[in-house]
């Protein structure tokens, strides 16, 4: 589960309320201020609680079966980093299902000194950072499993070199 966290943006629909509807982004100290009932803790929450939340503080004395919403606009706390032989390294926000030929088109590709079939993620566990080989070139052609990423994750491309 990938709970939200400041900076993340979000739209709430509460279903015909249109004054209570609209789009929200957490502050740094994790809450939102939301129509009605004030401030709303939601970092650590998904989608899903979230709307439940609201739901449930929307029904202790304001509507009686509050339809409730919520669509994630922007990861902005969650990010991924694509270094190395790409055309345009950086930080990317993290999308939910996200993968590695994703964040590698979004990096610009590869450039030609990349050796496109070892590209490394490293991956933050509880043990500690997990290294992953991964052969993007074989996904590309269709003969190995696509990669999804998770928030945090460093796809580096080495070049041909190493």
């Amino acid at each position: 589960k990938v709970g939200l966290g400041p900076g993340d943006v979000f739209e709430v629909t509460v279903y015909g309320e249109e004054k209570l509807s609209g789009i929200h982004r957490i502050a740094p100290d994790g809450a939102i201020q939301f129509p009605l009932i004030n401030r709303v803790v939601v970092e650590g929450m998904t989608a899903n609680e979230i709307a439940d939340e609201l739901s449930r503080r929307l029904r202790d004395g304001f509507l009686r079966e509050p339809s409730v919403s919520v669509f994630i606009k922007e990861y902005s706390s969650k990010k991924v980093f694509v270094l190395g032989e790409v055309q345009r390294p950086g930080t990317f926000p993290f999308t939910a299902g996200m993968n590695i030929v994703e964040a590698i088109t979004l990096a610009g590709g590869f450039k030609d000194s990349a050796n496109s079939n070892y590209v490394i993620v490293t991956r933050q566990t509880p043990d500690g950072d997990k290294r992953i080989p991964v052969p993007v070139e074989k996904i590309t052609e269709g003969k190995a499993e696509n990669l999804n990423l998770q928030p945090g994750d460093i796809v580096f491309v080495p070049d041909t070199l190493l």
